[in-house]
């Protein structure tokens, strides 16, 4: 069920390092037109590739109040309950990221400082083929409306009837957005990036998708046309184990990713002996066996996982730091030490009692990281995604004195004495 690597070589781990993933040309050759047929086409478009990829007719793409009062009833209060407590505690963490800048005074005369200015339209793309994502509504609209984004719309793809998940619905509307959209895939992305009759174009589009979804979200950005968060594909994990770690819990936390996505990257790190990796292997086969939804998804994702052996922890964590995961289990004597040689992950979680499952819900972190190793340069969405830093100065005639000297030698020497003049001309008079 899953591969066992003792020791491996520079060249197993160079192939371990990479994901799987579909060849990028040929999902670039199919999403190319759908991006083009969009932007000529607009709304027609996009109903017309929801015809073809979700099989549905929708007349208004737009959800209705009607849409949310339905959602509203179909929902659980025990879910509305769940939701009210992940909303608090991500709302939480995410608020304390908030921090208003000081005016600095660098030298005599010259004050220099910061200030975060929310992005007026962004868009908030919600996947909901394999499961409804309700918990990335909270994770991506919480950080947002902290930040102030004046314009906050949400596309997700609408099932047969043509209608959204309602618990996608309630969330949305739970936490004040009320621009929500019955369109999925590439036809979404193209839409809040090229606008059509319906849905209005964005400044910056999140969230996560199929490869599909993230090539679209390459290719819009690469044109200038919006940014995006980061790149996003399937879900990754890597747990790092000793002796402490539980085969229990081990096997549960790559199960649990595993539901994601047949192309989930699983991978788990160990210094532990044979008989403890037998004992994973049977803790695998057993919670399968009991697992009864996305049975096909998880065969899949675990026949591809791997399970590496080294001689020491600080060789695991070399590894690791190499991979970049998405999540990081430090499941291993002494955590807290290990998780500071940690340089690229995208969110740690440390200890037999932190699965990555509190972490994709409630715990209040945001589940929104960069996979396919961008942790190495990409961090996970936060509050600064969805603003911009404008940067101010104020100088006085002291200043300017004080530094005419030394940007008239810089700018002479970069043969630019247009820049020396418009600081001459005010010291002249």
């Amino acid at each position: 069920m899953i591969q066992v690597y003792i020791d491996p070589t520079y060249k197993t781990c160079k192939s371990i390092l990479n994901r799987s993933s579909k060849k990028i040309s040929q999902l670039t050759d199919l999403v190319f037109p759908i991006i083009n047929d969009v932007k000529n086409y607009g709304d027609t478009a996009v109903r017309s590739y929801t015809r073809k990829y979700d099989n549905v007719n929708v007349k208004n793409l737009q959800v209705t109040e009607e849409d949310f009062q339905k959602a509203n009833m179909k929902v659980s209060n025990s879910l509305k309950k769940s939701i009210e407590i992940a909303h608090k505690n991500i709302e939480f963490f995410h608020q304390k990221q908030v921090h208003e800048e000081k005016k600095i005074e660098v030298t005599t005369g010259v004050f220099c400082w910061r200030k975060s200015i929310p992005i007026e339209k962004v868009g908030l793309y919600i996947p909901g083929g394999s499961a409804p994502l309700l918990s990335t509504v909270l994770m991506l609209g919480v950080p947002g409306k902290i930040a102030g984004c004046k314009n906050i719309i949400l596309c997700s793809p609408p099932n047969k009837n043509g209608d959204i998940h309602p618990s996608i619905l309630y969330t949305a509307r739970y936490i004040g957005i009320t621009s929500v959209y019955k369109v999925g895939g590439v036809q979404a992305i193209a839409a809040m990036a090229y606008g059509t009759e319906s849905i209005p174009s964005v400044y910056k589009i999140f969230g996560p998708g199929n490869s599909y979804v993230t090539i679209a979200k390459q290719i819009v950005s690469h044109n200038g046309i919006v940014s995006i968060d980061i790149p996003a594909g399937p879900s990754e994990i890597v747990i790092m184990a000793d002796e402490k770690a539980n085969p229990e819990y081990v096997a549960s936390d790559l199960l649990s990713q595993s539901e994601h996505d047949p192309e989930s990257y699983i991978l788990l790190v160990t210094t532990n002996n044979k008989f403890w990796i037998e004992k994973v292997k049977e803790e695998l086969k057993k919670q399968f066996s009991q697992i009864t939804e996305k049975q096909d998804i998880i065969e899949k994702s675990i026949k591809n996982s791997k399970m590496i052996v080294c001689s020491s922890l600080k060789k695991c964590m070399d590894l690791i730091n190499q991979i970049a995961p998405e999540h990081l289990i430090i499941n291993c004597n002494d955590s807290s030490y290990w998780s500071k040689k940690v340089i690229n992950a995208g969110s740690v979680f440390l200890g037999n009692y932190s699965p990555v499952s509190v972490g994709d819900y409630a715990s209040g972190t945001n589940h929104v990281l960069p996979t396919y190793g961008y942790a190495k340069s990409y961090s996970g969405v936060s509050v600064d995604s969805f603003v911009k830093k404008i940067t101010f100065q104020k100088i006085s005639k002291e200043g300017l004195q004080n530094l005419s000297k030394c940007v008239n030698i810089l700018s002479s020497e970069e043969g630019l004495i247009a820049h020396q003049k418009s600081i001459n001309i005010r010291l002249q008079k």
